[in-house]
């Protein structure tokens, strides 16, 4: 460094500014040194000396480069190619220095993928190394299905089971996922499988085997176990019905009953076999409530018990014939057998018969009354025999026990006969089935067709009676009383074999006596009948009030003492009405 001096001297010495690069230069340090060491001659000798010596190197440098020339040409060459070789050095350095960041990051990828390559090579090599698990695993799709179309269902739902326990532990793996679904797929199968075993013939082993596997697979809750229970067996049950020919009505309902009480009772029995009503389950605490089974299976006997009721319903409308007690002893019977299951619906079939019984009552007394206005039509009293009753044989029939004979005198006028013929038929349908409670309803139709006979005889006396001899006006009068004397009592008679009067007071709860009081129940008011033909009819004398009072009392009492007082119109409460000669012998006109 130069002192304090030295500096004085490079100030006396330079008087312009000295350059930076030779403060620093210890060569010129040290001349400078040795310049301040200097005496005064030395000092004044030394430009010389200087001189001198610049001259000697420029000579030495001269004699140099003349001697090496040849070197500082190949050193010019070699400098000029160096720089060259340089520029290109630090253009491919430059170059190498822009590529370097993507060699690091492709460097880095290659790590990153030599990483996943070196993963892979574990996985697949521990993939081999466990080659057959894997397999198995990955076959348990197939394998469900397979078990599931060959009704395997055991071993189906332990593969299930199985798989539900490595979705719970591999849920994120793809494999599993697939694995999970085809399963589930399998599994859907497996529960339209049982679902249509119950919806086929199966007896109660299968039932309980079925449902069991439904259990196991936990699709349902207890409720709706027992409502796809029902809803499989009722609808097997329909098929069942819906096999049945509905040709006929009578073959199609008896073939229903049959099957309802044989089916429907061997699915009642299943399900009470298998599920219990009498211990509902119990919620835990703070659980929602507790769904009322029972409900469920007593809903679905009521629905079955509603549409067997339709179904009759619709095949009575559509007519049975003269079949309808054959019919009802057998609903009675399924009834019966359904009150050991608590179903017993006995009940609902009395009006329904009852209903029935009146409307083909109500059909055959119209149809009488209007073959009654045909036959009066075309009826002329001309045609009458010339003596009354002689067409009536001298011996009457021979009348059995139990059994009505018609009145003879009525073969003389045919229209009336005919009539009570017809009516005579209703009332042997009717015997078949024939409830106390039709009582009213019979004798108020019965009424009624007997005013519109009386109402048509009265318009043929209208008709007829301004071109009427005396003969005809007197049989005209002898058929008026047949009518009134014969043919009503003998109807009134039939009515109280139909409905016996100690039954209907029994059921009233009134004594017999005093049965007429409510409004002529199970009897006909003649009085009011007639009335209408009371200016035609002879005149009657009038009886005291103790006979009138004992052949009311007479009238209501059975023909046949030793009949039983039975409701049942299939038991031999109700004699038969004979029709014989009633009709059959009619004179000729």
């Amino acid at each position: 460094m130069v002192d304090v001096e030295d500096e004085s001297i490079l100030a006396s010495l330079f008087r312009d500014s000295v350059q930076d690069g030779w403060r620093e230069n210890p060569d010129f340090t040290a001349y400078l040194s040795e310049l301040s060491s200097l005496g005064l001659e030395n000092l004044v000798r030394e430009p010389e000396r200087l001189e001198e010596e610049r001259a000697q190197i420029l000579q030495q440098t001269r004699d140099l480069a003349f001697s090496n020339y040849q070197t500082f040409i190949r050193t010019a060459d070699c400098t000029r190619d160096l720089y060259r070789d340089f520029g290109r050095v630090e253009d491919s350095v430059t170059r190498l220095l822009e590529k370097l960041p993507r060699l690091g990051e492709r460097c880095r990828v290659f790590m990153q993928e030599a990483e996943q390559i070196s993963t892979s090579r574990r996985r697949t090599s521990l993939t081999l190394n466990r080659h057959t698990e894997i397999l198995e695993v990955l076959e348990i799709p197939q394998l469900m299905d397979t078990c599931v179309r060959n009704g395997y269902c055991d071993e189906a739902l332990q593969l299930a089971a199985y798989v539900k326990r490595l979705e719970k532990k591999h849920a994120s793996l793809p494999v599993i996922q697939d694995m999970v679904g085809e399963v589930r797929q399998s599994t859907q199968l497996m529960l339209n499988q049982l679902l249509q075993q119950l919806r086929s013939q199966v007896q109660l082993p299968v039932c309980l085997r079925v449902i069991g596997y439904l259990r196991r697979m936990d699709v349902f809750t207890e409720a709706e176990l027992r409502l796809k229970f029902l809803q499989a067996r009722g609808s097997w049950l329909r098929s069942i019905l819906a096999a049945v020919p509905d040709e006929d009505p009578y073959t199609h309902i008896t073939k229903t009953v049959e099957a309802y009480r044989v089916h429907l009772f061997d699915v009642i029995t299943q399900y009470r076999a298998i599920f219990s009503d009498d211990d509902p389950l119990m919620p835990l605490g703070g659980g929602p409530a507790t769904v009322n089974e029972g409900a469920i299976f007593h809903g679905w006997v009521v629905q079955q018990v509603s549409e067997f009721l339709a179904t009759l319903e619709q095949d009575l409308q559509r007519g049975v014939g003269g079949r309808l007690d054959s019919l009802l002893g057998q609903c009675m019977y399924f009834g019966l057998s359904f009150s050991r299951v608590g179903a017993d619906f006995r009940g609902q079939l009395a009006p329904m018969f009852q209903q029935v019984a009146a409307k083909t009552f109500r059909g055959a007394v119209r149809e009488a009354v209007e073959q009654f206005q045909e036959d009066m039509n075309v009826y002329t009293l001309i045609a009458l025999p010339t003596v009354l009753g002689g067409s009536v044989p001298a011996t009457p029939p021979v009348v059995q026990p139990g059994t009505l004979q018609p009145p003879m005198t009525l073969l003389d006028f045919p229209p009336l006969a005919c009539f009570l013929n017809n009516i005579l038929a209703a009332f042997n349908d009717l015997r078949l089935c024939c409830p106390l409670g039709l009582a009213e309803d019979v004798t108020r139709t019965l009424e009624g067709a007997l005013q519109q006979v009386t109402q048509q005889m009265l318009s043929f006396h209208r008709a007829e009676a301004s071109a009427f001899s005396p003969q005809e006006e007197q049989q005209f009068v002898h058929m008026c009383s047949a009518y009134a004397d014969d043919m009503l009592p003998f109807i009134n008679r039939c009515l109280q074999l139909l409905f016996p009067a100690t039954q209907l007071a029994l059921v009233l709860g009134v004594p017999p006596s005093q049965l007429s009081r409510h409004q002529h129940l199970g009897v006909v008011d003649v009085a009011a009948v007639l009335e209408p033909l009371d200016f035609v009819l002879p005149r009657k004398d009038t009886l005291s009030p103790e006979l009138n009072v004992e052949l009311s009392q007479l009238n209501f009492d059975p023909v046949v003492e030793d009949l039983p007082c039975d409701p049942d119109p299939d038991s031999a409460g109700s004699p038969e009405v004979s029709a014989e000669d009633d009709g059959g012998a009619e004179p000729q006109e």
